[in-house]
């Protein structure tokens, strides 16, 4: 018996052992990529060429209607966690587990744009770790508003539209500020899935999501639940949904 514990136990320390192996040869790889990129192109040449772009729309210049709307849908917790929100991340396995499909992303606003800035959208294991390592480099650099803003102003709105100020004028013709309810809360719900929700594709999941972001605000209390409840139902009578 004594030799049989003693078995199992080498046999959990091998696989400790693999397990450490098998994650620091991803998380080198990982750094070895965002390394790379950056040797390309700076995080401050990146940050700078993104701030000279036509439209590039500072953060007092945008509805809050559309700012309280993003960080609802996204990233609830973007002013409290430090780039990785570990809370989202463990919500995400729970549901997986729970569910045996993924249902939610766990990327913040602050993972979101680096990935946009710096890498690619390849959906693999060491681009996101490499991911998390340009996130830490942004957090460090940029304070929070900084990095809200930077995220409005680089993510795509379908219809060929990259960035908020272009997105604004585009569909409505108007500038950011100026975005009402309706508006702010159709845009914050574009950048999820923007080849399938935007509106040149009238589709109903676009407004959807719109719905899914008017009742997370008002979960996060950024909209009162009135105001947010009244709108839900102009949507629907109006959609037909």
């Amino acid at each position: 018996m004594r030799t049989f514990f003693k078995g199992i136990k080498k046999l959990i320390v091998l696989i400790l052992v693999i397990i450490i192996f098998v994650v620091g040869y991803f998380v080198k790889d990982g750094y070895d990529l965002y390394k790379a990129a950056i040797d390309e192109m700076s995080l401050e040449a990146r940050v700078k060429n993104l701030k000279e772009m036509d439209n590039y729309t500072k953060l007092e210049d945008i509805s809050k209607y559309y700012l309280d709307g993003l960080i609802a849908v996204e990233d609830k917790r973007f002013y409290e966690h430090h780039g990785v929100d570990i809370y989202a991340i463990g919500g995400a396995a729970l549901y997986i587990f729970q569910n045996q499909k993924v249902g939610f992303g766990a990327s913040t606003i602050s993972q979101q744009l680096a990935k946009n800035l710096v890498l690619d959208q390849r959906k693999k294991l060491v681009r996101k770790i490499a991911e998390i390592f340009a996130t830490i480099d942004i957090e460090k650099n940029y304070s929070k508003d900084e990095i809200l803003e930077m995220y409005a102003n680089i993510s795509y709105f379908g219809d060929g539209y990259y960035g908020i100020g272009n997105a604004s004028k585009g569909y409505f013709g108007k500038e950011p500020k100026e975005l009402d309810l309706n508006e702010a809360t159709l845009l914050a719900g574009l950048p999820n899935a923007p080849s399938v929700y935007q509106l040149s594709n009238n589709n109903d999941g676009t407004y959807l999501r719109q719905i899914k972001v008017i009742q997370s605000m008002i979960k996060n209390g950024t909209l009162d639940q009135n105001e947010g409840d009244a709108l839900i139902e102009k949507i629907k009578n109006e959609r037909g949904i």
